[in-house]
C-alpha cells in the first residue's frame, strides 16, 4: 500500500482534479470564478487546494473568517481573497496589512473599516453583502445605495464589490432563487444608475452558477464543485468534473469470531455464526460517525461496518471479501476496483449533506496530495 507505512488512516487529495474542476467551472460559465477555500477548502487542505484553484484559473479566493485569509497569506497565497463573514474591529489592521477584501453590511463596518485604513495608511477593499433572502448577514436591500455611497465618501474606503447569496438555489423550486435574483438585480441597476456600481458583482454558489445562467454575473463562487462534489441532487454537476478527495485507512487485524460474540461498545451486533471480523484504524475521532449503517471498500468489495464506531476504530464484516488480510487498503470515501462510496452516498446514510462529511473529517487524517 502507498501510505499505509505512514498513516493509518489517510485522505488522498487529487490536486490536478481541483485545477481540472476549476477551469471546467470557469468554461461552462463563461465568466471568472471564486474559489472558496474555507473550512479547509472543504476538509481538502487549504492552501494546497487554492494553489490548485488558482493554476485552474480562480480569479478569486474566498474564506469564511480572517484567521483563514490570514493563514492563506501565510502559506505564501498572495491572490485576491475575500473574507465572507464579519472582521471584529480587532484584527481589521492585519486584514488590511495582509490585503484581504473585506465584506460589510453595516454603517459600522465601513466606519470601522475605514478608520483602521486611514490609521494604517493603506486602503480598505470593501465588497458590500446584500441581504436578498438568506436572512443570515447582509444589508436591507433598501439600504444597499445609502451604504454604497457612504462606501464611495468615506476615507481609505474602496467599493471594490456587491454580492448577495442564494438559500435555495440547489431545490427544484426555482421561484425562491428567481425572486433573490430579481431583487438583487434591482439592487444592481440602483447603483449603476447611481454611478456606484463598483468592479465586481456577484450572487452565484456553485448550484445557482449551474442552474442560473442570468445570476453568474462578473463572478461565480464556487466550493463544492471544484471539489468534485455534486451540490445537491437537483442540481449535479455535468460531466466533466472529478472527485478530488479518498479517504482510505487500513486494516489492523483480521480474525473469526466465534458465534454468539458480541462485536464493539455495548455488544450491539452479535456474530449468527463463526464470522470474519475486522478492525479497521479509523473512528468518530477522525470524523468518520457513529452511526449504524456504514459501508467501506475492501478488496474492490462492500462490506458492512459492524457494532459501534469506536473513537479511533471500527469493525467490519468480512463475508464479501474472503482474501482480507490485515495491513489491507481500505476505502471509507472514494473507489476501489469497481467499486465507488461518494460523498453523496455517505451524507444520505448519516442524514447530511456531502459539504458536511468533508468538512467534518479532523485535523488528525493526514491529507496527502497528488
Amino acid at each position: 500500500m502507498l501510505h499505509a507505512a505512514r498513516h493509518s488512516t489517510w485522505l488522498e487529495i487529487d490536486l490536478e482534479a481541483i485545477r481540472h474542476n476549476t477551469s471546467r467551472l470557469r468554461d461552462e460559465c463563461g465568466t471568472e470564478v471564486m474559489a472558496v477555500v474555507k473550512a479547509g477548502a472543504y476538509g481538502h487542505g487549504g492552501a494546497m487546494a487554492a494553489r490548485a484553484a488558482l493554476r485552474g484559473g480562480a480569479a478569486w479566493l474566498g474564506a469564511a473568517r480572517v484567521e483563514e485569509g490570514l493563514e492563506l497569506r501565510r502559506q505564501g497565497i498572495v491572490a485576491p481573497l475575500l473574507i465572507l463573514g464579519f472582521t471584529p474591529p480587532e484584527r481589521l489592521a492585519e486584514a488590511l496589512e495582509a490585503r484581504l477584501s473585506l465584506t460589510v453590511w453595516r454603517i459600522d463596518h465601513l466606519e470601522a473599516a475605514s478608520a483602521a485604513a486611514s490609521a494604517s495608511g493603506r486602503t480598505a477593499a470593501v465588497h458590500l453583502k446584500v441581504d436578498t433572502g438568506m436572512n443570515r448577514i447582509g444589508a436591507p436591500p433598501a439600504e444597499a445605495l445609502a451604504l454604497a455611497s457612504r462606501i464611495r465618501h468615506l476615507p481609505a474606503l474602496v467599493g471594490q464589490g456587491v454580492y448577495t447569496h442564494f438559500a435555495r438555489a440547489d431545490e427544484t423550486d426555482r421561484t425562491p432563487t428567481q425572486k433573490q435574483q430579481a431583487t438583487f438585480s434591482e439592487v444592481v441597476h440602483s447603483l449603476d444608475a447611481a454611478g456606484l456600481r463598483p468592479e465586481w458583482i456577484h450572487a452565484a454558489n456553485t448550484a445557482g452558477a449551474l442552474a442560473y445562467p442570468e445570476a453568474r454575473w462578473d463572478l461565480v463562487r464556487s466550493g463544492v464543485g471544484i471539489y468534485g462534489m455534486h451540490p445537491s441532487p437537483a442540481v449535479p454537476l455535468p460531466e466533466g468534473f472529478e472527485p478530488a478527495l479518498q479517504w482510505k485507512s487500513t486494516l489492523t487485524e483480521v480474525k473469526t469470531v466465534a458465534a454468539g460474540s458480541g462485536v464493539s461498545y455495548g455488544h450491539a451486533y452479535v456474530t449468527r455464526r463463526d464470522e470474519r471480523i475486522g478492525t479497521v484504524a479509523v473512528g468518530y475521532a477522525d470524523g468518520f460517525r457513529r452511526v449504524d449503517g456504514n459501508f467501506v471498500l475492501v478488496g474492490g468489495k462492500r462490506v458492512p461496518i459492524v457494532g459501534r464506531v469506536c473513537m479511533d476504530q471500527c469493525l467490519v464484516q468480512l463475508d464479501a471479501a474472503p482474501e482480507a488480510r490485515p495491513g489491507d487498503e481500505v476505502v471509507l470515501l472514494g473507489a476501489q476496483g469497481d467499486e465507488r462510496i461518494g460523498a453523496e452516498e455517505v451524507a444520505r446514510r448519516w442524514g447530511t449533506i456531502n459539504y458536511e462529511v468533508t468538512c467534518g473529517i479532523t485535523e488528525r487524517v493526514a491529507r496527502v496530495y497528488r
